[in-house]
């Protein structure tokens, strides 16, 4: 604090502090831009703007820096768990022994949801979307636990954030199981967070299910790494619905509606798409002249970051963990041996470096779980999973913040004056 940015305009000079974070770029308080000058800024997209403040996760795009609370993400899905990671960003703090057992205790005793809820799926068409019901489902669970939505009490707030991390793993699960005509699994509280998940969407009654290790820690590391990406469109979403009071179940299934957009949950799905539509190895330079020809239609998914402008940080862990789940799923599927071969090209040609269209999250994540079993359609469904922990922390710090108003982004209006009304005989 201390310096200070000026704007001059027609009326006069004016004068905003600029504020200092602990690390990243410094921002100019214009909250009294309006009332001193009578004008907005003009930013679509608002990337330009910085709508809070916020203590959970930091990005550097230009150096591939992905931090929460001040922890690397690759340190922490090398070494971590997700449910420590959760504990993290809702406590900011690493916790310690005793306090990871009582949080993963809490978590799983939350899992089962509430009997009604299972008739509710039926109301759904066999094909649904997941994202659709979870959409549907989650939005319905205010009307289940109204105990827990009184955002003014903090303690109603630790409540309905556990019990969102708690049961988004049934709720998707139950999902799954619901499209393939299969009966629900209720949650084994033996298993871990991420192993009971595995268990409630490929168990059947009938027989025992082992859980894969390989798997589960696979499952577990994309979990830590979709857990929270800073003020993105599904988080800001989260924020703007929470500013206006509603209940914290509500505000999580508007996040949920958000990423279900393919420009920002659906990415995974689409470097899938492209591997599909590839085929074969043989056929990868075929297709990097075609990605390469800017009259041509065809993009190659799963490259590059709006954010990253360097190497996704997400990535470099998702490139040993996809070797990992191949070698001990026995994997042989030629689209596979695509994804292999085309990162090695990418990572190689000029043309890739030289634009900096290096692998991202998206393009191993999607191989990752279409590996493990899951149908594209479940992509998205396993993002908001991992998702709704960083929401439900972003959500508990701007509650927490007495200066948080409602949400009002303003416009450039350029529609007709105002103009006298015509009655329909003399139109």
């Amino acid at each position: 604090m201390g310096n200070s940015a000026k704007l001059t305009t027609g009326g006069g000079e004016f004068e905003y502090p600029v504020l200092s974070g602990s690390v990243g770029p410094d921002v100019i308080d214009i909250r009294k831009m309006y009332g001193q000058t009578g004008m907005f800024t003009y930013d679509p997209g608002f990337t330009s703007t910085a709508s809070c403040e916020s203590a959970l996760t930091y990005i550097d795009g230009d150096e591939g820096v992905l931090l929460h609370r001040g922890y690397p993400i690759g340190q922490l899905a090398e070494h971590s768990s997700f449910m420590e990671v959760s504990y993290l960003l809702l406590n900011g703090e690493l916790p310690s022994a005793d306090e990871l057992s009582k949080f993963e205790t809490t978590i799983t005793r939350h899992t089962m949801l509430h009997e009604q809820l299972a008739t509710f799926y039926r109301g759904f068409r066999r094909d649904a979307h997941p994202m659709a019901i979870m959409c549907g489902v989650v939005g319905a669970l205010s009307a289940f636990y109204h105990d827990s939505t009184d955002i003014s009490d903090p303690t109603h707030r630790t409540i309905s954030s556990h019990r969102l991390i708690a049961k988004m793993p049934t709720i998707a699960a139950m999902a799954y199981k619901y499209s393939v005509g299969q009966p629900f699994l209720y949650p084994d509280n033996s298993l871990s967070y991420t192993g009971n998940f595995l268990r409630m969407t490929f168990g059947v009654p009938a027989e025992p299910y082992v859980v894969n290790p390989v798997v589960e820690k696979a499952l577990d590391r994309i979990f830590i790494l979709h857990a929270d990406h800073e003020q993105n469109a599904s988080t800001s979403t989260v924020r703007l619905a929470g500013s206006s009071g509603a209940n914290p179940f509500a505000c999580i299934a508007a996040g949920i509606a958000c990423l279900w957009g393919p420009a920002h949950g659906g990415a995974n799905e689409a470097a899938l798409n492209m591997l599909h539509e590839i085929g074969t190895p043989d056929k990868i330079p075929h297709y990097i002249e075609r990605a390469k020809d800017k009259n041509d239609p065809f993009r190659l998914m799963g490259f590059g970051h709006r954010v990253y402008k360097n190497y996704d940080p997400r990535a470099t862990v998702m490139q040993k963990t996809v070797r990992e789940v191949f070698e001990a799923l026995k994997v042989t599927d030629p689209v596979f041996e695509v994804a292999l071969r085309l990162e090695e090209m990418a990572l190689n040609d000029d043309y890739f470096i030289e634009k900096k269209l290096f692998p991202n999250v998206d393009f191993y994540s999607g191989v990752i779980l279409s590996a493990i079993g899951f149908p594209t359609t479940m992509f998205t469904a396993l993002f908001a999973l991992a998702r709704t922990v960083g929401w439900v922390a972003q959500w508990n710090e701007m509650i927490s913040d007495p200066g948080q108003k409602i949400g009002r982004p303003r416009q450039l209006y350029t529609g007709p004056t105002q103009r006298d009304y015509v009655p329909l005989d003399k139109r």
